[in-house]
């Protein structure tokens, strides 16, 4: 990897650099396998039915991913502090453009995920503990409640410092790539089913190209997180080197393993048996090695889900932390706590905005609003590299992505078409998104007619 030595920079204020290469890397997988792996791939096959095109749209997404790991590992070894995405596009498009980034992941595209995963983590532990998400509360029903109470106690556990924040995710990581790799093994002894790779386009499907789209949403979903890193940039130790080693090792351990696990599901459930079964994990460890399988897969997603959100709760309030130290969200998110080094008014923020979106939507529709904004922005960050090499070419870089500018435009190419895919084929969800967007336009002329930042 194109990477050279270069002096490490200093922390954002009030910030420590305690998180080595190997926390980064456990830091980009754990912020990526929340829920989606094991609940997706059925809801795949009832639009794609075809085990051909259900692989590739996985290994497709991985390949997206990697593309984007790489476009971005450069802006994040130019700008390593706190803010990722958000930092990039200030530097390359001024102030607007990023804080209407900064706007949608408070409101959509960080704390929605959170508040999606949550709620996954609530309807797995209900296997364990039944009458903890029955009945309702005021009409909020027990999952709902669940969900917002995890939120809460993780944003306790990253209020207390980096490291606990980052132990959390260490451990559930390291369980969950375990649990995981278990699938195929199951599969490889106990193989019930054996795949039909062609026809590639099962006869009848109307509008493949759409269908594809369609299924590349959960695809997505399931790998969105994966440049999380970058947002605890500040806190990276060497971060120039550590970066894009952590992003690109992270990234090929996330195909790998999405890749072969979707292979065991093809070996231990038909096409049909999958069509539209939300717990797809459950359903295939079952179908492998009896009811044993489903506590397994249950308790893994549990592991998974609680590892997930801290990973993301510490990620997102250092986007936070950066926005309040440019002037542009509340003052008080930049502040330090004196004995945790950590921005803790920023986690309490982003842990009530996420607790309050839990015990309002559904699953679907929040990663649905999720993706839409997300790959909006993944559009505009990966042309950030290009206008960035041509507005900063005496900026030090101490890695320069390896492709470019193939690599970077693969990843741009492959974002746009998604945006255009659910804005045509889920135009709802995508107009809440811009929605959302624009009633960021009038707190950025509240903040700057304040007078309190939107510094360039």
């Amino acid at each position: 990897m194109n990477v050279d030595r270069a002096p490490e920079p200093t922390a954002d204020e009030g910030l420590s650099r305690v998180l080595g290469l190997g926390s980064a890397t456990l830091f980009v997988v754990g912020s990526v396998i929340g829920s989606g792996i094991f609940l997706t791939t059925g809801g795949m096959a009832a639009v794609i039915p075809s085990a051909s095109l259900l692989l590739t749209a996985w290994v497709f997404g991985g390949l997206l991913a990697i593309a984007g790991g790489l476009t971005y590992a450069e802006m994040g070894t130019m700008f390593p502090r706190s803010g990722g995405v958000y930092v990039f596009l200030k530097e390359a498009y001024g102030p607007l453009p990023a804080f209407l980034y900064g706007w949608a992941a408070l409101f959509v595209v960080i704390s929605g995920g959170i508040a999606a995963v949550a709620v996954g983590f609530a309807e797995y532990l209900s296997y364990f503990v039944p009458g903890l998400t029955s009945g309702a509360i005021f009409g909020i029903t027990g999952t709902k409640l669940v969900a917002a109470a995890v939120i809460v106690v993780l944003g306790g556990i990253n209020y207390t410092g980096v490291r606990s924040g980052n132990m959390v995710n260490v451990v559930t990581t390291a369980a969950k790539v375990g649990a995981l790799a278990a699938l195929p093994l199951m599969a490889l002894v106990a193989a019930r089913v054996h795949p039909v790779f062609v026809p590639i386009v099962p006869p009848g499907l109307e509008r493949p190209a759409a269908s594809f789209g369609i299924a590349m949403i959960a695809v997505l979903w399931t790998y969105e997180a994966w440049y999380f890193v970058t947002y605890a940039a500040g806190e990276i130790k060497d971060p120039q080197r550590n970066i894009p080693r952590a992003l690109l090792a992270g990234l090929l351990l996330l195909t790998t393993i999405y890749v072969v696990v979707n292979v065991a599901y093809l070996y231990a459930l038909s096409i049909d048996e999958m069509r539209g079964t939300t717990r797809i994990a459950e359903r295939a460890a079952t179908a492998l090695v009896g009811p044993w399988g489903a506590t397994f897969v249950a308790l893994t997603v549990v592991v998974s889900t609680f590892g997930n959100n801290a990973a993301a709760i510490l990620a997102g309030s250092r986007l936070l932390f950066a926005m309040a130290s440019d002037g542009v969200f509340l003052p008080a998110a930049s502040r330090v706590h004196p004995r945790y080094r950590t921005p803790h008014v920023a986690i309490v923020a982003l842990t009530i905005w996420s607790a309050l979106l839990a015990l309002s939507g559904t699953y679907e529709q929040l990663f649905t609003y999720v993706m839409f904004a997300s790959i909006l922005f993944s559009v505009a960050a990966g042309a950030a590299l290009f206008r960035l090499r041509w507005t900063m070419p005496n900026q030090p870089r101490p890695y320069r992505t390896w492709g470019y500018p193939v690599v970077p435009l693969v990843f741009i190419a492959g974002s746009a078409a998604f945006v255009l895919n659910t804005l045509i084929e889920r135009p709802f969800e995508s107009l809440a998104g811009l929605g959302l967007l624009a009633l960021g336009l009038p707190a950025y002329w509240y903040w700057g007619k304040k007078g309190s930042g939107l510094r360039a």
